[in-house]
């Protein structure tokens, strides 16, 4: 049988659509679209693979299925400052009619006087003090309700856009992924437990209850018959360093099989993962992207920065450890939700 020209041609021109229809057949069937193809993608899909397949001698029962990801740095952008952060500086300045003595007060006069070159040098202490007068005297729905105000309007410095758009669409994925595979997303974070659950069901598709964080100190009052938990300016529990891997046992109850960082902070809690039986999936973002979003941490483009610190010892221990680093030039086709 002797094929024409025109044969060719239609036969060539089939292939062509049957090769576009696999690779959109394909990109359907990829539950992780913003993931170059490499070493981190094929962690998470065989981690995956591995502790839900029944067949699998790393099998884990849908209810021991646990996932918990830092917030800052890990799911949304913590550069130039921490979101919260930015709320307290915000509220500060709002609250600095009612308190003239700031004006000559530090860590408040700084504040007032936009002296960035001594916020840059606050210490911790200097941070308790503002989140101590910005988050407390009130009950934790006031609370709540000034969050949700702030962060409908507030947008970040460089992209002009608000908070909540700069989270990383590739962790989404991860989350969705993890979600539909019946593992429990948490969030575990250094962030205030209270701020972060305002927004993170809507944001990150996890409900208030699976939120674990820093914490103020509450009282139960009794106003005019109604029962408020009042916030007091001092610390209940900071969930950050070893904190990390004592919050998620005293409020989770279970140790994850996953867990993802990007600082020094998120340490204990990659390491405390690790120690349990069976497959375990620890991963760590690393900022290399000064283009696409900033550079910091090992060869990063701002190395002495003290917002999500990626040390050279985290990047040994990563190292030491087989933990899987991502990096979000060579891994991530896209950052946030709007890039292209």
């Amino acid at each position: 049988m002797e094929f024409t020209r025109r044969d060719l041609i239609r036969v060539s021109a089939a292939t062509a659509v049957l090769g576009t229809l696999s690779r959109v057949a394909e990109a359907l069937d990829d539950p992780l679209p913003s993931w170059n193809n490499g070493a981190a993608k094929q962690a998470i899909l065989t981690f995956v693979k591995d502790t839900t397949d029944k067949s699998s001698s790393k099998f884990v029962e849908p209810k021991d299925r646990i996932a918990t990801f830092d917030q800052d740095g890990t799911l949304w952008t913590e550069h130039p400052l921490y979101t919260q952060a930015m709320f307290a500086l915000d509220r500060l300045v709002k609250m600095a009619p009612q308190h003239p003595a700031w004006k000559e007060t530090e860590p408040f006069k700084s504040v007032l006087s936009g002296d960035r070159e001594a916020m840059a040098k606050f210490t911790e202490k200097d941070w308790v003090e503002i989140v101590g007068v910005t988050h407390s005297g009130m009950g934790t729905e006031e609370f709540q309700s000034l969050v949700l105000a702030w962060i409908g309007v507030a947008k970040a410095p460089r992209f002009v856009r608000p908070y909540t758009d700069l989270v990383y669409q590739p962790m989404l994925e991860v989350m969705k992924y993890l979600r539909q595979k019946e593992y429990r997303t948490y969030i575990v974070t250094g962030g205030g437990q209270e701020f972060v659950r305002v927004y993170s069901e809507q944001v990150y598709g996890v409900p208030p209850e699976q939120v674990v964080g820093s914490s103020i100190a509450t009282t139960y009052v009794n106003t005019n018959g109604k029962p408020v938990l009042m916030r007091e300016p001092k610390p209940f529990f900071i969930d950050d360093g070893p904190g990390k891997a004592i919050g998620i046992n005293m409020f989770i109850g279970k140790r994850p099989y996953a867990a993802f960082g990007n600082s020094g902070g998120d340490t204990q809690m990659l390491q405390w993962t690790q120690a349990g039986d069976g497959a375990r999936l620890m991963m760590l973002v690393h900022h290399d992207d000064g283009t696409r979003e900033y550079a910091y941490g090992p060869a990063g483009g701002l190395p002495d920065t003290k917002v999500g610190t990626f040390s050279e010892a985290l990047m040994a221990e990563a190292n030491k450890s087989s933990w899987t680093v991502i990096s979000m030039k060579n891994d991530w086709k896209r950052i946030f939700p709007f890039d292209k």
